[in-house]
């Protein structure tokens, strides 16, 4: 899949409306009742970053993003504001945040992932698009060193633990991490308007998150 690994200005995505989406298929019954299937699996988001453009320069910057990425052709990251870490809002990262995997004495490559709910139905969410440096992990609790004992990938979310620090069986896993979400413009046109000599809008522009 064509992918620049190069995040969307966080500043005007940080003004930006959007999150997820699911799509439900319901069937309402003579008697009432209803049957629902899910046809995703996996919840997708979907963004206007429009609502981010405050200035001209703003506008260009937009604008030259979005020639050099081809309009839809290039896929790029995302900061979501409002769902970027394995920790709650406004707690910090630690390597305790999410489940890793669990040793088995012979695997030594295991996907970041994100758990949303704990109870009736958790969702885990594959990270693809962890952020350089913010990874820390943990193996029952105790810290492990980022390129002494593990890799990252930061282009599939996979951690690798090197040769001699594999976890051993039955091992807790643990993670935290930062990430952005793979996206790619949702359209091939730009309708930019200028209302002043320093002010412009582009009122519409359209995120999707991609699969990888």
């Amino acid at each position: 899949m064509s992918f620049h690994d190069v995040r969307f200005p966080t500043d005007i995505s940080l003004g930006a409306e959007g999150g997820p989406e699911r799509r439900t298929d319901i069937v309402v019954l003579g008697s009432g009742h209803e049957e629902r299937n899910a046809r995703w699996s996996a919840s997708r988001r979907s963004y206007n970053a429009g609502y981010g453009v405050k200035s001209v320069d703003d506008l260009f910057t937009v604008i030259e993003f979005f020639e050099e990425r081809r309009g839809r052709l290039f896929g790029f990251r995302w900061k979501d504001h409002a769902d970027w870490t394995s920790s709650r809002p406004g707690s910090a990262i630690t390597a305790l945040d999410q489940p890793l995997g669990t040793g088995d004495g012979t695997t030594s490559t295991f996907q970041l992932a994100k758990r949303y709910g704990s109870v009736h139905a958790p969702f885990t969410r594959t990270i693809a698009k962890p952020v350089a440096g913010t990874v820390v992990v943990a193996v029952d609790g105790a810290p492990r060193s980022l390129g002494t004992d593990f890799t990252v990938d930061t282009a599939t979310g996979l951690v690798t633990f090197l040769p001699g620090h594999m976890p051993s069986v039955g091992a807790t896993l643990t993670a935290g991490f930062a990430f952005d979400v793979p996206v790619r413009f949702d359209t091939d046109k730009l309708a930019v308007s200028l209302s002043g000599f320093r002010h412009g809008a582009i009122p519409s522009i359209p995120i999707v998150e991609i699969r990888l």
